[in-house]
């Protein structure tokens, strides 16, 4: 049996994200479809026979961790839901940008749940797992169920892109400046549209890659001038270009080599392709 593993956190972009209202408690309705791309965290996983849970960074020039993470959270929540009384040690190496409505954190703790999972030999399910990651974050379940999908509601409808649906191997620029911008302060702001159409995934899938747009991009453009000229640098290049998320990154399908040198030195751009499922989709059961 193994008692350590070295496994990745893939992030996700948002090809497209409409509001389509806000409920009574103050959650906004969307939808939106979640893409899996190949920029990942790297997580290690150690067992331990003590049930307390240790974590560390490998980013050297890393500022200090917070005392109690979504890794250490996720491992706690799966201890508790299940009663296990072993532990382990976390090492992650952060790849994916903060702030930039990738997904990465809730993708760490995804990773988490389906790593410990098998590490401790809990055989939970699917669905099981993602109920878990829920009372995590809103973005957790869709990396645990591991497959590029429609998302609707607040973020709990998940509606795996299969057959005529599926999402072509493409490739993509993303470009994260150094800013970041507060989720809470796009979904707060009065100009935001709250009233998009609803779609139906056959009307997305007709055009994968170029329905629709990002309803928060007005108003972060507005929080965050650097959104905006990333927007303009991939625009530049005659590229159509979409912030993913709440952002601060965007996106764009690349379909030729790009020169980058008028960037700023301290944004980061990566060249991209999608994944057609999680690198750790088989390590849980249905």
């Amino acid at each position: 049996m193994h008692t350590l593993y070295d496994v990745p956190a893939p992030a996700k972009l948002n090809l497209f994200l409409h509001i389509t209202g806000q409920r009574a408690d103050g959650y906004h309705l969307l939808q939106s479809v979640f893409m899996l791309i190949d920029w990942q965290d790297q997580l290690h996983f150690e067992k331990t026979q003590s049930p307390s849970i240790g974590r560390e960074d490998l980013n050297a020039s890393a500022a200090e961790l917070p005392g109690e993470d979504l890794c250490v959270r996720a491992a706690k929540a799966l201890q508790l839901a299940t009663g296990c009384t072993q532990g382990a040690r976390i090492a992650i190496h952060k790849q994916i940008p903060a702030q930039a409505g990738m997904g990465g954190g809730s993708s760490d703790a995804a990773t988490t749940l389906i790593a410990l999972n098998r590490l401790w030999n809990l055989r939970l399910s699917r669905r099981e797992l993602a109920h878990i990651g829920i009372a995590l974050g809103a973005d957790v379940p869709f990396f645990v169920h591991g497959e590029n999908a429609w998302v609707q509601g607040i973020g709990e409808q998940i509606t795996p892109l299969r057959a005529q649906h599926q999402l072509p191997p493409s490739a993509f620029w993303v470009v994260k400046p150094s800013t970041g911008i507060s989720t809470q302060s796009i979904f707060s702001s009065p100009k935001l549209k709250r009233d998009s159409a609803h779609a139906t995934i056959e009307i997305f899938a007709a055009d994968h890659y170029g329905f629709g747009q990002n309803d928060l991009q007005p108003v972060a453009e507005d929080l965050c001038t650097d959104v905006k000229k990333a927007i303009a640098l991939l625009k530049s290049q005659n590229l159509h270009a979409t912030m993913t998320g709440s952002g601060s990154a965007v996106f764009a399908r690349a379909s030729k080599a790009i020169d980058f040198k008028k960037a700023p030195s301290d944004w980061k751009i990566k060249l991209c392709k999608n994944l057609e499922k999680h690198p750790l989709y088989y390590w849980v059961s249905d």
